[in-house]
């Protein structure tokens, strides 16, 4: 099983790009995008190959959102994490599948001048405590877009922006190492320990032909689900986004 994950800041303008041609070419069994930037009302989505569409937009007009297209038709679903100071803005979708859970994130920014550094910090414990509360029924896979560069050798200049930029603070740092520790792997990082992987590059100062940019997407999975997983990847030469999608390889086989 194939998923592949996007941040593609805004899907009506990612459309006009190159989203259907990479979504035929890649061909994934399930395709999770954030950033969404819309309803589904708003979208001509023109994705015969995906039976299967899931949209969790935010009440706010043209902001966030979260949406998944897969072709496996899963057992339930679900919309946000339970609470509704965080739920408004569309910010996760889960889908139960037969031996897993998938969760697509699209974790809140700390803003300019860390104006929601705060309100991250209690995301990340509110967020950790539902994907927990999720795997004791099955294990899970999450993906998407976390707002943060964990280690030094995720983004380009991390002296330069250490407690100084949204994404690289101690507090979204220590956010994220919670969530590794209380029991996920990152699937990247299991095959890929070399520097200078990205996947976002702000659009200024031509920062992504140089490769100054920050892995800030991946997918996490239970510590319980390791043997599943085949390959975890990057897709940095796909444009259309100042993200770039991310995958796994998943070995996966459905229940009678």
């Amino acid at each position: 099983m194939k998923l592949i994950s996007w941040n593609v800041n805004g899907i009506r303008a990612s459309i006009k790009k190159n989203f259907y041609d990479f979504a035929v070419k890649e061909d994934p069994d399930i395709l999770c995008v954030q950033e969404t930037k819309a309803h589904p009302s708003d979208v001509d989505c023109q994705l015969p190959q995906y039976e299967h569409h899931f949209w969790n937009s935010a009440e706010r007009k043209g902001y966030a959102g979260t949406a998944i297209f897969s072709k496996i038709k899963p057992l339930s679903v679900s919309y946000g994490i339970g609470k509704k100071e965080h739920d408004q803005e569309g910010r996760v979708i889960a889908l139960e599948f037969d031996t897993f859970y998938l969760v697509n994130v699209y974790v809140p920014n700390s803003g300019r001048g860390l104006v929601r550094l705060q309100y991250r910090s209690t995301w990340d414990a509110d967020f950790r405590h539902y994907l927990k509360t999720l795997e004791k029924k099955k294990p899970i896979v999450v993906c998407g877009d976390f707002n943060v560069a964990h280690t030094p050798i995720d983004l380009a200049n991390p002296k330069e922006n250490y407690n100084k930029t949204a994404g690289y603070t101690q507090i979204e740092i220590d956010g994220f190492e919670h969530l590794i520790k209380s029991g996920f792997v990152d699937t990247f990082r299991e095959f890929h320990p070399e520097p200078h992987q990205y996947t976002y590059w702000g659009q200024w100062n031509n920062l992504r032909a140089r490769n100054i940019g920050w892995r800030i997407d991946t997918f996490l999975i239970s510590t319980s689900f390791r043997p599943h997983l085949k390959d975890a990847f990057i897709l940095p030469h796909v444009m259309g986004s100042d993200h770039c999608p991310v995958g796994v390889v998943l070995k996966y086989t459905k229940s009678n």
